[in-house]
């Protein structure tokens, strides 16, 4: 797969993109940092949507049962062939690492 850095006036329009076309993909998260280590946070729930707010400079992961926030982000990176969608990494301020991985690949519209 190709892993590519989306610049921050992307994040936006690509997310709603990518929330516009989920259709019940299954998606698991995993947050992983020096402290803690590797830890899944969700493991393959129905992910319902992702938005950028950058007034609060936020990503919310939205899961069923599972509202994931990713505060002050700074990086964001997707793993994706041609229009396949296979995960997505987001660095917070932190350096916290948060991995979202589909169960599927996520077909997305072109652009």
């Amino acid at each position: 797969m190709a892993l590519r850095k989306l610049e921050k006036q992307q994040w936006h329009a690509y997310f709603d993109g990518v929330s516009k076309t989920l259709g019940g993909k299954q998606a698991e998260v995993e947050v992983d940092s020096l402290q803690i280590g590797a830890q899944i946070e969700a493991e393959w729930l129905p992910l319902l949507g992702i938005v950028y707010d950058h007034k609060s400079d936020i990503i919310e992961v939205l899961l069923e049962g599972l509202d994931h926030l990713i505060q002050k982000p700074q990086d964001v990176y997707v793993d994706q062939e041609g229009l396949a969608l296979t995960s997505m990494e987001v660095v917070d301020a932190d350096d916290v690492r948060q991995i979202i991985r589909l169960r599927d690949p996520l077909m997305l519209p072109p652009p």
